[in-house]
């Protein structure tokens, strides 16, 4: 189709080198002003502590010009903590689209379904039995997420996978992995056991450039294949009949975009532990700012890195404390969440 000079584009799409699609500009703004937001916030949190900053003084020192000794605090100590938040939330909340997408259920998050606690219980393995670093943590986690989707896929197969049966057997999974994990803390040298059970609760405390590093490959190489499967993941929601009369083949593409996310859960994991509910909030806190149909996978993963940077900053200002886990407050608000997600599904009937 050729479109001439003088014709005006339909309101939304762009074109570039014969490449043409739609942009929801709600959508957009709401993702840039996500950013800001998170920015902010990210400033607020890295001078935050008993060397206090300002945000202009933080800013200065971020561009290499900042008080004397502010650089040290600023970029080794503080800067990881602040970036780690917020690529392990764009994670998160990438994931949970995905997830949520595939089950077409609003709790068909990671955090329920059973995949973080399948690369909960790997990185354990590494860090208790093996004595790992981080990067072997790292693949520690991602072995043990994948091990868990390829299961839980294959025992909920019956004539193809369906969302609620995908649930339902990712609670199962997930309370054999708790026992698992419940059996290798009674095995761990009581050192190990009190790391390990700090870093089950999700933590952002002592993070490195090695746990940036990791969160950030995992999306460098994970978040385009998530983007580039946005079309086949909204069609999958209208149903699998449909999706397939419009060409799209369910079963193979509902196990690659479950291994994407669970790659994706796995590294967020290995960077911070396993930060609860906030994959499973992002995707339907962006569907409400957006209003929008669909995964909206961008606009949840800007929730998300919002949500875990807020809940860090959190800790630190309003309990006063810079060691408790983030895990803890996210944990505490994911279920009273919760409770209102479940009881608003059981008066709509889908429970």
């Amino acid at each position: 189709m050729t479109v001439s000079h003088g014709a005006r584009r339909p309101r939304g799409h762009v074109r570039w080198r014969g490449w043409s699609w739609r942009v929801d500009r709600r959508a957009v703004l709401v993702c840039l002003v996500l950013a800001v937001l998170t920015a902010a916030v990210a400033i607020l949190s890295i001078g935050t502590g008993r060397y206090a900053l300002s945000p202009l003084e933080v800013v200065r020192t971020l561009a290499g010009d900042g008080p004397r000794g502010a650089a040290f605090i600023v970029l080794d100590l503080r800067l990881p903590r602040a970036l780690d938040a917020i690529l392990v939330g764009f994670g998160m909340g990438v994931a949970g689209a995905i997830f949520q997408s595939l089950s077409r259920n609003p709790l068909g998050s990671p955090d329920i379904t059973g995949f973080g606690n399948g690369a909960s219980a790997g990185a354990l393995v590494a860090i208790i039995l093996l004595n790992a670093g981080p990067l072997q943590t790292a693949l520690g986690a991602v072995c043990g997420g994948v091990a868990t989707a390829v299961a839980v896929y294959l025992l909920a197969w019956q004539r193809g996978v369906q969302g609620y049966r995908l649930i339902l057997v990712g609670i199962g999974a997930s309370a054999v992995l708790g026992s698992a994990t419940s059996l290798l803390f009674l095995r761990a040298e009581l050192g190990k056991a009190a790391q390990a059970a700090t870093w089950m609760i999700g933590s952002l405390n002592g993070r490195g450039w090695n746990d940036v590093w990791i969160a950030g490959v995992g999306l460098v190489v994970l978040l385009p294949l998530a983007l580039a499967a946005n079309r086949r993941l909204t069609l999958l929601e209208m149903g699998d009949e449909l999706a397939a009369g419009l060409g799209i083949r369910v079963q193979r593409n509902r196990l690659g975009l479950l291994l994407v996310g669970t790659g994706i859960t796995a590294m967020t994991v290995a960077a911070a532990g396993p930060i609860p509910f906030v994959a499973l909030a992002a995707p339907q806190l962006a569907r409400r700012l957006t209003r929008t149909p669909g995964p909206n996978v961008l606009p949840a993963a800007f929730v998300g890195s919002l949500l875990v940077s807020g809940a860090d900053l959190a800790t630190q200002r309003l309990l006063g404390s810079a060691i408790m886990p983030v895990g803890v407050l996210t944990g505490v608000l994911g279920g009273v969440y919760l409770g209102w997600l479940l009881l608003r599904e059981r008066r709509s009937g889908r429970l």
